[in-house]
């Protein structure tokens, strides 16, 4: 009987250890992913989700990324499997990952379907407000058992994003027009990161409620709006005109004001942790917007 007993208790403890080496969280598509002990091999398969990863304390684990992982420096040392076109399946299986984490709006369904085929924990990562960043951040500490130096990341970022809030939110507003890509023009509507930011600074998006994610719009259809900003990012390349391309049009009040402002697209619509630092610096540019209106 005794025996008995003590295989019973050692049986019980053996489960209730295993129970909590699980972990379960629910992901940004509302599936829950459950992991019999925390991910040690993670490929990120977004440009943000590698920030994410690092930032919640998990870099280490982090064995291969999607292209245009460029940050934090030690992220263009890992191995690549692929683009946003194409991913090598081979090399994804050769990593031996325990968890692969998507991006609905940056991989396409077929890649999605693809790796969700293999038999792996797949995490869908899609912040689309600021504190997504933050909830992603947590979520993924949690899956890769790195939670304490998640959720000070994420304390940290929340605390940011509040004082920007605090000081901008009630400011008057600042029609804001974000140009994407030059030729043809493409913006964005509401439903991404950067115009949340906006919204944080005092801003509003000129095109926000338009369905389309990132429309193409006109010429024609940006002055018809008449921004009192415009936001455009770096100029790569010599042909794209960047924000030269509103200079012909003298009355366009953002023309008018000086109120052509080059953004880091990485800071506004990437959604991970630098969003923060994206946030400050727009934050400054609308409220010099401000300041020109005297």
């Amino acid at each position: 009987m005794k025996r008995l007993l003590k295989t019973v208790l050692l049986a019980s403890m053996s489960m209730a250890s295993a129970g909590q080496a699980a972990v379960s969280v629910v992901d940004d598509a509302g599936r829950r992913i459950t992991l019999g002990k925390p991910a040690q091999r993670v490929i990120s398969m977004a440009p943000h989700v590698t920030e994410l990863l690092y930032a919640a304390g998990a870099g280490e684990r982090v064995v291969g990324a999607m292209n245009y992982s460029d940050y934090p420096e030690a992220a263009k040392k890992l191995p690549l499997v692929g683009s946003n076109s194409q991913v090598d399946v081979e090399r994804v299986l050769a990593l031996k990952p325990d968890l692969l984490v998507v991006w609905h709006s940056g991989n396409t369904a077929r890649q999605i379907a693809q790796l969700e085929s293999l038999g792996i924990p797949v995490f869908h990562s899609e912040p689309r407000r600021l504190e997504g960043v933050a909830d992603n951040l947590v979520r993924l500490g949690q899956l890769m058992g790195t939670s304490s130096a998640a959720q000070a990341a994420a304390a940290g970022y929340r605390a940011q994003i509040a004082a920007l809030s605090q000081r901008y939110g009630r400011r008057s507003p600042v029609t804001v027009f974000y140009q994407i890509w030059d030729r043809p023009l493409y913006t964005l509507n509401d439903g991404q990161i950067a115009s949340d930011i906006i919204r944080l600074c005092g801003g509003r998006n000129v095109f926000g409620e338009l369905k389309v994610v990132a429309p193409e719009v006109s010429i024609e259809a940006v002055l018809e709006r008449d921004p009192e900003v415009v936001l455009a990012g770096r100029r790569y390349d010599p042909a794209n005109p960047g924000l030269g391309l509103w200079q012909p049009y003298k009355g366009m009040t953002a023309v008018r004001r000086g109120n052509l402002f080059t953004v880091d697209g990485d800071l506004l619509s990437r959604p991970g942790p630098r969003t923060a630092e994206g946030a400050a610096r727009l934050c400054e540019q609308l409220e010099s917007a401000r300041q020109r209106r005297r």
